[in-house]
């Protein structure tokens, strides 16, 4: 049995969805959800899109009532420090010691920064609340931003901020827009969308230099060309947030090394969300970092805890994208070295078939949710794609 005191450190969806689904499945002792942040737990997929935008500004999960009724303690404004598996004690960064009887790690993602730039002003990262906040505080309509690394942040901070009316120059090391998640010719199309929209879209070349005395004024590419800017994002990635688990014994690995229900090394410390390196059915281990696998994965943890039966989650994995007027969704565990099929494409719109091993392992389409989420049962049976590509 899971004891008297459940600790949940990390207060955003996943550890949310965590203390949700231990209520859900008939828990009756205490639960701790701990973070960082003095706000009530928010979702974030909005903050690159309508925060930044300024037309939305709250995005709270739930109310304090919600905490209340379910009897969820709130520790905010304070994050994790240190732990010891041994005496199953949690130290938070104001010294607050938490014994906990189970403990679920859900502390998600630090955004990635670029060693040895100067700190200037107009130069941000976005990851929390406060660092849309600050951005759209910074917008004016007919500035130059500079967009650094063409990921899911980056198209979607590209698209806020044309919106907003401010020049965008968007660069990727890589040879298209999001070619490493979902490969060049996909990526190409992401690339066109943007180019569509005036964003000036430059691949094969990353940062290498900020200017400025103390905002940025200056942008200098690893080309050697040189970009004058109002603004820069910094979008190339994020890491995991383990570093307060040093020393404790909990193995990591990017990540919190988990198996297949979301158990770390120690039995009694959990993982779950973009943190958690969950066992695959394969054997293989992976950290999925998208929306949807945080509620499935807090579902299958929160039963494995409470009762020692092994759930799964979702087979076909979903995600989305909202870019300008297009929705890009996803699904399946499609792979950026995956044989692509470009099945529809009208110039703006586009659907594709991700192949592996002769069979279909994920779709990823563009302002064609339909097509999209009637491959699900495709994708599960693992169809093989000469079937689907054959004439009607």
């Amino acid at each position: 049995m899971a004891g008297d005191r459940i600790v949940v450190v990390g207060a955003g969806l996943a550890g949310v969805r965590t203390a949700e689904e231990l209520r859900r499945g008939g828990y009756d002792g205490a639960v701790v959800l701990v973070g960082d942040e003095v706000h009530l737990p928010y979702d974030r997929p909005p903050l690159s899109k309508d925060v930044v935008r300024g037309e939305l500004d709250d995005t709270t999960l739930k109310p304090q009532e919600f905490f209340d009724d379910q009897r969820i303690e709130l520790r905010l404004g304070t994050g994790a420090r240190s732990l010891d598996t041994a005496s199953r004690t949690l130290t938070l960064d104001d010294g607050t010691e938490l014994g906990y009887d189970e403990l679920v790690v859900a502390t998600g993602l630090r955004p990635r920064r670029i060693p040895g730039l100067p700190s200037l002003r107009g130069v941000h990262v976005l990851r929390s609340l406060e660092d849309s906040r600050a951005l759209r505080a910074e917008i004016v309509s007919g500035s130059r931003a500079l967009v650094v690394g063409a990921g899911f942040i980056g198209c979607e901070v590209a698209a806020s901020l044309r919106a907003r009316g401010v020049d965008v120059v968007l660069v990727e090391p890589q040879a298209a827009p999001l070619a490493s998640v979902l490969g060049p010719d996909v990526g190409a199309l992401v690339a066109r969308l943007h180019t569509d929209e005036g964003v000036d879209v430059r691949s094969g070349v990353g940062l290498s230099e900020l200017r400025g005395d103390d905002r940025v004024t200056t942008a200098v590419l690893g080309d050697g060309t040189e970009i004058d800017v109002d603004l820069v994002v910094l979008g190339i990635g994020s890491t995991p947030v383990t570093g307060w688990l040093d020393g404790s014994g909990v193995e990591l690995d990017n990540g919190v090394v988990c198996d297949g229900v979301g158990r770390s090394s120690d039995p009694h410390v959990w993982a779950v969300g973009d943190v958690a390196a969950w066992q695959l059915p394969d054997g293989g281990r992976k950290r999925v970092e998208h929306w949807t696998n945080a509620g499935e994965q807090a579902a299958v943890l929160a039963k494995a805890l409470l009762t020692g039966e092994a759930g799964a989650v979702g087979q076909v994995p979903y995600f989305w994208s909202d870019q300008y007027d297009i929705k890009i969704q996803g699904l399946g565990a499609v792979r950026g070295d995956d044989t692509v099929h470009i099945v529809r494409d009208d110039g703006r719109k586009f659907l594709a078939y991700y192949e592996r091993d002769g069979r279909l392992v994920g779709v990823v389409g563009a302002g064609l949710p339909g097509q999209v989420m009637k491959t699900r049962a495709k994708i599960a049976a693992g169809t093989p794609i000469e079937e689907l590509l054959a004439p009607a």
